[in-house]
């Protein structure tokens, strides 16, 4: 998704499945705390229905909508963690998980030959 979106106004947008059937309304917009960027969208699946999370990063805004490339009901079935509060890393891990993402650990660091101490002969 976009970064330079500004995550206030995708609340209030209607949010559509891969086969373009109708989620629901994005009520909320979860931010990564390591980059403030927008991360999660909490999705209203009805009036009376709870609120379930999606990833925004391989969804698209198209047209004033939220497009978000899973079927709906799989996004039906994503864990419940309730709506505001912060999500922790477990439970984000939870819908990565659910939603089949890789989440890469991040890249080893390169094994460098730091060469000799400065002054220190070899044998």
């Amino acid at each position: 998704m976009r970064t330079d979106i500004d995550p206030r106004n995708l609340i209030g947008r209607k949010a559509f499945d891969r086969d373009g059937n109708k989620i629901g309304t994005i009520d909320e917009v979860y931010l990564d705390d390591a980059t403030g960027l927008p991360e999660w969208a909490a999705i209203r699946t009805g009036l009376f229905s709870r609120d379930a999370f999606v990833p925004l990063e391989p969804s698209e805004l198209v047209d004033g909508t939220l497009r978000v490339p899973f079927d709906r009901a799989l996004i039906k079935e994503a864990p419940d963690f309730g709506v505001g509060r912060h999500l922790s890393p477990e439970q984000e891990l939870q819908l990565y998980h659910h939603y089949g993402l890789d989440v890469a650990p991040p890249p080893a660091l390169p094994e460098h030959d730091l060469g000799r101490l400065a002054g220190s002969e070899e044998s």
